[in-house]
């Protein structure tokens, strides 16, 4: 199992399990950095590795004028400031090639979503950076299938690689997590991540946005970690009501720790068949 490093923490192997977590989009500065803050204090308690987390775009809203977020420019500013501020690493997601290059300055990982992982020039590009790479396994793609997006990663020299799960869909507005993805995934050898609040989202279930399932958050975070993962994805709000994006399947904040103590738990069971 390849060790993957961001910063000072280690994924993969051995390794504890992380934490990927923060607002889905930046809806303004100060909420995002509250929410990391909130999150790291939980995050050092329970002396888990705490990775930020938010998009300065979200590119494939369901409906031309939902909210997207600040935009490139301005959304890596803020986050170039919570990394500093909360002296964490830092995750977004990339769209376009034109995006790797300022992104590559701030960001620690560079996140392909689901959607854009067969996105061969997004992906190689990524890669070329030498920057650790976050690729979300597409919701219509098979997990062994992502054996083809190692090996284009890995053709661009970089072996800094991160696979996500985050549910299969056949249409209908749902998404279903088969737990063999991510043993599938995990026998390529290098980390994998689940994200376990996208894996309750029902797409487009609201119409013109996005629904979801919070209530199954917990239990397939649990089943995840009793699977072997090496860090989970999740994001959190503050009040998931008020959020632009993703609300319906997002964790309020006073849910986190319970969750994680119950995942550390496990993951302590499980450690020694990983």
């Amino acid at each position: 199992m390849k060790t993957v490093q961001v910063g000072s923490i280690a994924i993969g192997g051995q390794n504890p399990l992380a934490l990927i977590a923060g607002p889905c989009v930046l809806e303004n500065p100060d909420r995002a950095r509250m929410i990391g803050r909130e999150v790291k204090a939980i995050a050092d308690r329970l002396g888990i590795p705490y990775i930020f987390k938010a998009s300065y775009d979200k590119a494939n809203r369901s409906a031309y004028n939902s909210f997207r977020g600040p935009g490139l420019t301005e959304g890596l500013a803020v986050l170039a400031d919570i990394k500093a501020d909360l002296k964490v690493p830092v995750l977004s997601d990339i769209h376009c090639t034109t995006q790797v290059g300022p992104a590559a300055a701030v960001l620690d990982i560079l996140q392909i979503p689901a959607f854009l992982c067969r996105q061969t020039d997004l992906v190689h590009a990524a890669a070329a950076t030498g920057k650790v790479v976050n690729v979300k396994k597409g919701q219509f793609l098979a997990p062994g299938d992502m054996k083809n997006v190692v090996q284009k990663i890995l053709e661009a020299g970089n072996e800094n690689i991160l696979l996500a799960e985050r549910g299969a869909t056949f249409g209908y507005n749902n998404l279903v997590v088969d737990m063999r993805s991510l043993p599938i995934m995990r026998s390529f050898g290098y980390p994998v991540v689940f994200d376990a609040t996208h894996s309750v989202q029902l797409p487009g279930g609201a119409g013109a946005t996005s629904s979801g399932q919070r209530e199954y958050v917990a239990y397939l975070a649990r089943a995840a970690v009793a699977a072997g993962v090496d860090a989970l994805f999740m994001e959190v709000h503050d009040n998931p009501a008020e959020a632009l994006s993703d609300g319906p399947n997002m964790l309020y904040i006073e849910q986190l720790a319970p969750l994680l103590e119950d995942l550390l738990a496990i993951d302590a069971v499980v450690r020694k068949h990983k």
